[in-house]
């Protein structure tokens, strides 16, 4: 019992008192806490953004990196417009442009169209056609007479329309000039009796309507006026009696039937 009581008194525990915890409670106090953190924090986020302790270049510095990305993609678009505009792209056309584009082919197909023509002349099949002197007139008049069968669709007889045309206008007061269209089924006996098998086929007849010679195809207009003014001249012959160049077949021709008997077209 000695060893018990010296070592509680060693310890020194003190003594619970109820009557003394009843006679100091209080009520408890709540503190707010969310605040005094948002404070601290705060601070805190003061003492760690504010790397420049003074205050005008801070502020600066804050304003600086917002206005440095639009600035920098400003750069940049500017860069790559730049960069598109000198790498050579076109531009998408506006409607002047298209305009000006429709004018110039205009003009560059009215110019193609007339240099056409002036390089046959300007004389086409259908204006010899309309010159020429009906054949049994040709026939009746006493004149020596070229007699061409052609057809509309002959590539050959279209380039030589010009050469013709120089020729009878030289010669229309001695020769008739006459224009038989093989597509025309008015002139199924002409065809068998002149032999045409190619055109534009051309007979050269006396006065007296009988054949001296023919060309056939595309040759010298030399050929063609040598034989015309031996005509004119009242030559027994023509220096070109028979010669053949390059033609287009008359087994080609598209029959059509006889609108007007005296027509000679």
């Amino acid at each position: 019992m000695a060893r018990v009581a010296s070592t509680s008194s060693a310890v020194g525990l003190p003594r619970f008192r109820p009557s003394s915890f009843q006679s100091h409670h209080q009520t408890p106090r709540f503190v707010n806490l969310s605040f005094h953190f948002q404070k601290k924090n705060h601070g805190l986020h003061r003492i760690i953004c504010r790397n420049n302790p003074n205050p005008v270049d801070s502020a600066a510095a804050e304003e600086k990196p917002l206005a440095e990305p639009d600035s920098e993609v400003n750069g940049t678009a500017a860069a790559e417009t730049t960069s598109s505009t000198g790498a050579g792209f076109p531009e998408y056309p506006d409607k002047s442009f298209n305009r000006r584009l429709a004018v110039v082919s205009t003009l560059g197909a009215v110019g193609l169209f007339l240099s056409a023509r002036l390089d046959f002349g300007g004389v086409s099949l259908k204006d010899l056609s309309a010159a020429a002197l009906p054949y049994e007139e040709a026939l009746s008049n006493g004149k020596p007479t070229v007699v061409e069968f052609y057809a509309d669709w002959c590539e050959v007889c279209r380039e030589l329309a010009p050469d013709v045309y120089k020729v009878e206008q030289q010669y229309k007061d001695r020769v008739n000039f006459v224009m038989l269209n093989v597509d025309n089924t008015k002139w199924e006996q002409e065809l068998d009796e002149f032999g045409v098998e190619g055109i534009p086929h051309f007979a050269f007849l006396d006065g007296e309507g009988n054949e001296e010679g023919n060309v056939v195809g595309r040759l010298p207009r030399q050929y063609l006026l040598e034989n015309v003014d031996a005509l004119a001249r009242g030559e027994a012959t023509v220096p070109h009696a028979r010669v053949v160049g390059q033609y287009s077949s008359a087994s080609d021709r598209k029959v059509r039937p006889v609108v007007d008997p005296r027509s000679h077209g």
